[in-house]
């Protein structure tokens, strides 16, 4: 007992620093993703840190100590109020297929924060029945890019291209599912709100003469509601009580978006101040308010998994009809795509196992997903990453017997972005994941303590 109390309260001072460095190295991350340029820019995870260490497995998913954040219908199952916060370390390098340059960015990026309770009585539990209710914040997607293109016009100047555009959408989401026996069923509703800016400048370079850089600029403001619905079935394949083997079958689906934008479009002259900052010198033209939609397609699931007391099997395929994406009437380089997924969680203690061995207690976890990228350049860009994590117990063996759980998951991600074959660039990218998973009754009157 000593010693798996000396080890827990190691990791949580570890855990206290890595999120103190966590949020202090955000102020000086520079994320740069040419792909971002594309569509609604690079697509940020659905799943909670521990679904992403095992390949982002989420749709045949459930478990009473953890938020499913794909599918609802695993609220179905809460026993007890869940607090989920994660955060990441992206680190990403780019390399050009047509030249040696690399260039390599880090950052640090909020990735969800969601609180769930169950609203379960003990009489619809006695007849196995289950009600759970989530809500929470997390973002869907990210723009941020900086790309500068030297050029020689033939006959004229040199002209020097900067493309820059920042955004990003994000989700307030309510939640809530039902548990019936064996089957459950859950739907999300909010809001969906962001903006995509983007900015194209134009700077010819002479020996005799001084040209004004020209900016044109397009800053689109975007919300909407958005919907969601999941189903989850489970198949007994044993009567052993004190080895339960049973497989879970899922589905889910994010219906079509039809979002509202209101968008600035500038063409002007520039100049830089004394601090680098631009400012206009004299405008072209400016239209103000532009209204218009933003349609973002429909992305279904399936998936299933397979638990015993020490394993944890499962796979997940995911399909997104990007061929539908508008953005006020006009298409982009995007293109339907599927996403397979696969991945395992290994438990290493039995009933048996000595508190002190606190290692047989942490749940390691592995895998990988692949497919082709939904932004379409070159030839079929291919996403593929590897993924290795495990979820460390930090509670007492006290609180464990009160049913409250404390975890902290923990990830990396390893994989690449784009081939050889492509005319863009290859992104290689390292992902460190975190996020601790508080559990606790905290609506329930403790009759014994």
């Amino acid at each position: 007992m000593h010693s798996a109390n000396l080890t827990t309260a190691t990791i949580y001072r570890s855990f206290i620093i890595v999120f103190l460095l966590v949020f202090s190295v955000q102020a000086y991350s520079q994320e740069n993703s040419p792909y971002s340029r594309y569509g609604m820019g690079d697509l940020v995870p659905k799943r909670n840190i521990l679904n992403r260490t095992m390949g982002g497995i989420s749709t045949g998913y459930s478990d009473f100590q953890t938020l499913n954040l794909s599918n609802p219908a695993a609220l179905g199952k809460l026993s007890a109020t869940i607090f989920d916060l994660g955060a990441e370390v992206d680190v990403r390098t780019l390399r050009s297929n047509i030249s040696p340059d690399k260039f390599k960015s880090t950052n640090t990026l909020f990735s969800y924060l969601q609180v769930g309770f169950p609203l379960s009585s003990p009489r619809m539990i006695r007849k196995g029945l289950g009600w759970g209710v989530s809500f929470g914040l997390k973002p869907l997607t990210r723009i941020n890019y900086r790309i500068n293109k030297a050029e020689r016009l033939s006959g004229i100047d040199s002209l020097n291209t900067l493309y820059e555009g920042t955004g990003g959408l994000n989700q307030v989401n309510l939640s809530t599912g039902f548990k019936i026996k064996n089957l459950s069923f859950g739907i999300t509703g909010g809001y969906t709100f962001g903006s995509k800016d983007y900015s194209t400048k134009l700077a010819f370079i002479n020996d005799s003469l001084v040209y004004y850089m020209s900016n044109t600029q397009k800053q689109t403001q975007i919300t909407g509601f958005f919907a969601e619905a999941g189903l989850q079935y489970e198949i007994p394949l044993n009567n052993d009580p004190k080895n339960k083997k049973v497989l879970k079958l899922g589905i889910s689906s994010a219906f079509k978006q039809n979002l509202d934008a209101d968008r600035d479009d500038i063409s002007a002259t520039i100049s830089f101040d004394g601090n680098g900052e631009p400012y206009d010198i004299d405008t072209v033209s400016f239209q103000n308010g532009v209204e218009g939609k933003v349609i973002i397609p429909a992305m279904h699931s399936a998936g299933f998994t397979y638990t015993d007391n020490h394993w944890l099997f499962g796979a997940d395929l995911d399909l997104a009809n990007w061929t539908d994406y508008r953005h006020y009437g006009e298409t982009d380089a995007v293109r339907n795509n599927w996403t397979l997924r696969v991945g395992a969680q290994y438990y290493p203690a039995k009933d048996n196992t000595p508190s002190s061995k606190y290692w047989s207690f942490v749940k390691y976890r592995a895998g990988f997903y692949w497919g082709p990228d939904y932004i379409k350049l070159g030839r079929s860009p291919i996403v593929c990453r590897v993924s290795l994590g495990a979820g460390l117990p930090l509670t007492s063996f006290q609180q464990l017997r009160r049913g409250e759980y404390v975890t902290l998951n923990t990830g990396v991600e390893i994989g690449g972005r784009g081939n050889k074959d492509s005319q863009s660039m290859r992104e290689g990218i390292f992902r460190f994941n975190i996020g601790i998973s508080m559990n606790a009754r905290w609506f329930q009157k403790i009759k014994y303590d």
